[in-house]
């Protein structure tokens, strides 16, 4: 993956431009630690800091133009001077929603099915007494999948089409995500202590 004219220092500076609010932000950590722990674990380490910086890039629009995210992001990385590998990577995953840029490497894919699956995993761990990704299990996260009114935002068919896209089952899915959020939970996290003090 060509990504030389973009350092990680760079790509949290772009995504700080456009984004202030501490969530979206926080989103932005977490996908980017998911799309990390992926990496590694799907073979392709070497690409890890590319990976991690299409998850941190991912909803760089989505704050200041939600109603053209994915379509603005375009322009704005590439004002930037971002690699065209990483904005396709990163509108990818507006695929049939906002643009017609179909995820085909595997790590678009994840970026895809873990997008919105990493919020619905995150409501739940909310819900619990812990407040941490590092205690819940899958059979949970399944039956907040199923009950459509809660975390309404997150997308079931998304989630349950980027499954199809890896070739995994739902559960299997769920269970790598979590694994993966269990990964940067603590970086998150100190993320959030230091915004709010």
């Amino acid at each position: 993956m060509d990504n030389t004219l973009l350092t990680r220092a760079q790509a949290w500076d772009l995504l700080c431009t456009y984004n202030k609010d501490p969530f979206h932000i926080q989103h932005a950590l977490t996908v980017e630690g998911i799309m990390r722990w992926f990496a590694v674990e799907l073979g392709y380490g070497t690409d890890e800091e590319f990976w991690g910086m299409v998850g941190l890039l991912h909803d760089v629009d989505f704050e200041q133009f939600p109603d053209q995210h994915c379509i603005k992001a375009q322009e704005l990385l590439k004002a930037a001077g971002v690699s065209p590998a990483l904005i396709r990577a990163v509108c990818s995953h507006g695929y049939e929603l906002t643009v017609d840029i179909k995820p085909e490497h595997e790590m678009e894919k994840v970026l895809y099915a873990t997008d919105e699956l990493s919020g619905l995993i995150w409501a739940s761990a909310l819900m619990r007494p812990s407040k941490s990704v590092q205690d819940i299990e899958v059979k949970s996260v399944k039956k907040k999948f199923k009950t459509l009114n809660f975390a309404a935002g997150c997308s079931r068919p998304v989630i349950e089409r980027g499954a199809a896209m890896l070739g995994w089952t739902l559960d299997t899915l769920i269970e790598k995500t979590i694994l993966a959020m269990r990964s940067c939970e603590a970086q998150v996290a100190s993320y959030n202590t230091a915004a709010t003090s």
